[in-house]
């Protein structure tokens, strides 16, 4: 199969295995790829499983036509891709080993130094290997997942030799969906290193991708955002779909019962998808795979040997051992005589990082009554408030104690032109009366939406909550929304006025018709009349403080000599800002800006 005119793929597919890495089902089996790149000097990338030299070293031969390779680069040490490393070099005893000094340590843990070639060729971040019109750079990538992983970049054709990034489970020769299976993929193998793909993300930017080549699953041609984007979000532990997992134990019935009540009450809530999984029945793996999904999970079990159920205790683990984070948890016990399983599954999660916990709790005295439905009552309009509060139907729309979210914080304004959306960062709304109830909106007349607000008379005000990753600020206060769609890469919702608001990191929402224009040079201050007011979460508010202890990337001011923007973290270069100076980042003056100490 060719990647590119120069590029071959002799990798093969297994369905002998059940188990993948002795603990992952496969039932569509397991790729394991393999690439040559035919140059003037020949690169084969990698080997694959054991239990396939013959079928891999047939392939490599069609591949070379009579030609002798002239390197094998090894990118990772993991036998499903490196246990034929010793077979190619009997083969092609000419060729040279490439890899990192990990790698190389590991081949003699594996094989022996005495069967390997003394002439290694040894590889660290940033090297290059001609191959005549390839030129390949080496892209260091520990612990994703192994320390000695080395991907690889090929200048000429632009393609990014991942190692087991963007890889999935299942064979090249069944059709199924990548998301589904590479998100299962994802959390089960490499979900513990986020820190450590966010690391090799950011590499990534900086080059022209235009095909991914794993070890794993199918090579990636087109919609790459997608895939990259979908990485992005895993590996920073950002929820992925809206919806709540419910995931539970039962011994004789009563937990379940439960669990299909509450299903019932959050679907009748606005819900927009309730997984519920039988941790004693249903995959371990695909449990662990939804519960990193969805942005809310309901524990249920029993008390059991004064501990929880053990099916239970082995999904948490499975969670922490892989950083589970930034989520919403409510928990449900049962118990007959010593109901202690909430204690203990809240102490389990307790190392677990931005975790927010229920104020409402479910505890079944053996069997559901009237104290423990209404507790599954107040749950589920807990678990459901900001999905009410975000449909047509259900929401609140004058719910007038959004105005309380109100306070020295920041928003997301946003506006529109008739045809687009915008939106920008503001730092001030003040509410100024509540007999009617009117809120004033200073924002700086250089911003796009001051201009499209000034002609249309209407705004929302999204309130942040403290959940709102340093990325909305970005998107929203740090472009213009006359050259860039800020809205691109999110699915915004509506209010009455036809303006969008945002799907999440808000706690509330207020759509503003302007009465009042007050010029203040600079600025423009826009009094309005309150429309629409949703309460979408209980949530803290995003406040100035907050943002920059907690949001706001420290700025890399070492070796450096001038200014930095308190606000988006801009450096200036020099001994002297200009009083004038605009940030271009945030658009934010002079004021704002510190010497760098």
């Amino acid at each position: 199969m060719k990647i590119t005119d120069s590029i071959l793929y002799i990798g093969v597919n297994d369905h002998d295995v059940d188990l993948f890495e002795g603990q992952y089902p496969v039932p569509n089996g397991m790729a394991y790829n393999s690439y040559v790149i035919m140059d003037e000097k020949i690169a084969v990338m990698d080997t694959v499983d054991v239990h396939f030299t013959h079928e891999w070293l047939d392939k490599l031969s069609a591949a070379l036509g009579g030609r002798q390779p002239d390197y094998l680069i090894v990118q990772h040490m993991e036998p499903d891709h490196s246990a034929n490393i010793l077979h190619f070099m009997r083969s092609y005893p000419g060729a040279k080993l490439v890899a990192s000094a990990k790698a190389h340590t590991m081949m003699n843990q594996f094989f022996g130094a005495d069967k390997l070639p003394e002439e290694r060729i040894t590889i660290k971040e940033g090297d290059t290997l001609d191959l005549g019109q390839h030129k390949l750079r080496f892209v260091a990538a520990p612990m994703v997942h192994w320390p000695e992983v080395m991907m690889t970049y090929d200048e000429t054709d632009k393609v990014f030799f991942s190692a087991d990034a963007f890889g999935k489970f299942g064979a090249l020769d069944v059709e199924e969906e990548w998301d589904c299976e590479a998100r299962r993929y994802y959390f089960g193998i490499v979900g513990k290193y986020g820190a450590q793909v966010q690391n090799l993300l950011k590499k990534a930017a900086n080059l022209d991708i235009q095909i991914i080549c794993p070890l794993h699953g199918p090579v990636l041609k087109e919609n790459l955002a997608h895939y990259l984007g979908l990485y992005q979000t895993w590996s920073s532990y950002e929820v992925e779909s809206e919806g709540i997992m419910i995931a539970y134990t039962s011994v004789y019935g009563g937990t379940r019962r439960a669990v299909e009540l509450l299903k019932e009450k959050l679907e009748a809530r606005g819900c927009p998808k309730v997984v519920l999984c039988d941790l004693a029945r249903d995959e371990m793996t695909e449990a662990v795979e939804d519960a990193f999904r969805y942005g809310k999970l309901v524990l249920a079990t029993t008390t059991y040997n004064a501990d929880i159920f053990p099916f239970m205790r082995t999904f948490i683990d499975h969670l922490t051992e892989r950083n589970y984070q930034k989520r919403t948890i409510g928990l449900i016990e049962n118990g007959s005589w010593a109901p202690m399983a909430a204690k203990i599954m809240k102490e389990m999660l307790s190392e677990c990082k931005d975790i927010n916990w229920l104020n409402s709790g479910v505890r079944i005295l053996s069997a559901l009554n009237a104290d423990s439905m209404a507790q599954l009552d107040e749950m589920a309009d807990e678990l459901c408030m900001d999905y009410s509060a975000m449909s047509d139907e259900l929401a609140d729309k004058h719910d007038m104690t959004a105005l309380f979210k109100i306070g020295y914080g920041l928003y997301v304004v946003t506006c529109s032109d008739g045809k687009r959306d915008n939106g920008l960062i503001v730092n001030t709304v003040t509410q100024l009366t509540d007999r009617p109830n009117r809120v004033a909106v200073t924002i700086n007349k250089e911003n796009y939406s001051h201009h499209l607000i000034r002609q249309s008379g209407k705004m929302n005000v999204n309130c942040l909550s403290v959940d709102a990753p340093f990325s909305v600020f970005e998107a929203f206060g740090f472009r213009s929304g006359r050259t860039v769609n800020k809205f691109e890469n999110c699915s915004p919702l509506r209010s009455e006025n036809g303006l969008v608001f945002l799907p999440k990191y808000i706690n509330a929402m207020l759509s503003l018709q302007v009465e009042n224009y007050v010029d203040l040079g600079t600025h423009g201050m826009f009094i309005c009349a309150v429309t629409e007011a949703r309460v979408i979460s209980d949530r803290e508010s995003m406040t100035y403080a907050y943002y920059h202890a907690n949001v706001k990337p420290k700025p890399q001011t070492e070796g450096k000599k001038g200014f930095v923007c308190k606000i988006c973290g801009y450096i200036y270069e020099g001994d002297v800002l200009p009083d004038d100076f605009i940030c271009p980042l945030c658009k934010h003056g002079a004021a704002d800006f510190e010497p760098i100490q």
